[in-house]
């Protein structure tokens, strides 16, 4: 990669080595080049000569990141740690940095009412386009976000979806880039097979011949491209000012994650008071959620917590280790 072409500094070829290691694991490497670029940088110009880093040289560089956001010098620190790990493996003695506390870059994610994921539904049906641009991904996104609210899947895993990973014969998709590169399957249900049905009747309209090829991506745009990031979280915005949700900000939304979110808080006020114990609705939701461990799953508990209280009065005998009365 071109970038990896740039690392100049002593740390170079243990960046590279560091980075195929990575790419044989499934990770994606993009963050990881972008963040080894900067301190490939940092090490250049503070004169680094020798393989292994200090205390110093880490308290030097956190000084140099006065203007990241909280959750960006986390990932910083993260993949500098696993880089200083990797080089102490190889014999180079390093400082491992410690990781900013969780508290100071936890979100406050939004939960979306019944009702408003109700008009949210609705205003993404009735969104129209109103110039000539071809490329537009408004097409896929009623059915996007009825995707992403049954699922409980995140944007960045539903977006590289492919044709092949959907099955309606067995009645589930199969999501392979996962945050915890661990590929996993997630449920069709009859209204979401209904839904993705009437998108793909109509996408394949659409004279391009690729569309239906198995290895071609599931949610397009009118030209056939698969969508983004940003132009999904632009269409949302827009649904949400028609729906009157206001941008809160300040790290509390509404963002498209929350419909992640909120779809774990449904789920699990849905299962509680159909009658689920909550200590077996719990590691249901963390294998829902895609979570490694049930501690995964604690900040959506604690939302339940907040927003549901008479679900945990139902059952607080059984579950008081569940939601301890600490948990803040």
């Amino acid at each position: 990669m071109s970038e990896q072409l740039e690392y100049r500094s002593v740390f170079a070829p243990y960046f590279d080595s560091f980075l195929k290691m990575k790419d044989t694991m499934g990770y994606g490497l993009n963050k990881f080049r972008r963040i080894f670029l900067e301190l490939d940088r940092f090490f250049l110009e503070t004169g680094a000569v020798d393989a292994y880093i200090t205390s110093k040289q880490i308290a030097a560089w956190g000084k140099t990141r006065v203007n990241d956001k909280a959750r960006t010098l986390y990932d910083k620190y993260s993949i500098l740690s696993q880089f200083c790990r990797y080089m102490c493996h190889l014999g180079h003695e390093c400082y491992i940095p410690r990781l900013p506390k969780q508290k100071d870059i936890d979100f406050i994610p939004y939960i979306f009412t019944h009702q408003q994921m109700d008009m949210i539904f609705r205003e993404c049906d009735k969104m129209a386009v109103f110039n000539r641009n071809m490329n537009s991904a408004l097409f896929a996104i009623p059915a996007l976000v009825r995707f992403l609210y049954s699922t409980g899947v995140r944007i960045g895993e539903a977006l590289p979806i492919r044709n092949i990973d959907v099955d309606y014969t067995l009645r589930r998709i199969i999501i392979r880039k996962t945050k915890n590169q661990m590929q996993r399957m997630v449920p069709i249900n009859l209204s979401l097979e209904k839904v993705l049905k009437q998108y793909e009747v109509y996408r394949d309209r659409m004279p391009i011949k690729s569309l239906v090829d198995k290895e071609s991506f599931f949610f397009v745009s009118t030209i056939g491209k698969p969508l983004t990031h940003s132009t999904v979280y632009k269409w949302f915005r827009k649904v949400l000012r028609q729906c009157a949700i206001p941008h809160i900000g300040k790290n509390q939304g509404p963002r498209v994650h929350d419909i992640r979110h909120t779809s774990a808080v449904h789920s699990f006020e849905k299962m509680v008071k159909g009658g689920d114990d909550i200590y077996c609705a719990l590691p249901i939701l963390s294998t829902f959620l895609g979570h490694k461990t049930i501690k995964g799953t604690e900040k959506y508990v604690r939302m339940v917590q907040e927003i549901y209280s008479d679900i945990v009065a139902m059952e607080n005998p059984v579950t008081s280790f569940v939601f301890p009365t600490n948990l803040k």
